[in-house]
């Protein structure tokens, strides 16, 4: 990943940012370790459309689970974590 330091972007402001952009999502260093993460505003839009993709899916395999009885209810979280503790 493309790095730049933290000390560029309070020199050379903002126009280092885009700079480092042209090569993709930039990890921002400061104090020798990386702190933050620029992405391009499609590469976000790209990012967050993924994570709902994926919430959609899981929540329709969980509800194609409920349908097939492959859900187990339990009467109380104790109950859930004991079945949770038991050797498979």
């Amino acid at each position: 990943m493309n790095t730049i330091p933290s000390q560029d972007i309070k020199r050379r402001g903002i126009s280092a940012v885009d700079e480092a952009l042209k090569k993709g999502p930039v990890h921002v260093i400061k104090n020798n370790s990386p702190r933050y993460v620029v992405l391009s505003e499609e590469s976000y839009q790209a990012l967050l459309d993924a994570q709902q993709d994926a919430y959609v899916t899981r929540l329709k395999a969980s509800l194609e689970d409920m349908k097939a009885g492959r859900v187990k209810r339990f009467s109380s979280p104790e109950d859930l974590l004991a079945e949770l503790a038991k050797p498979e």
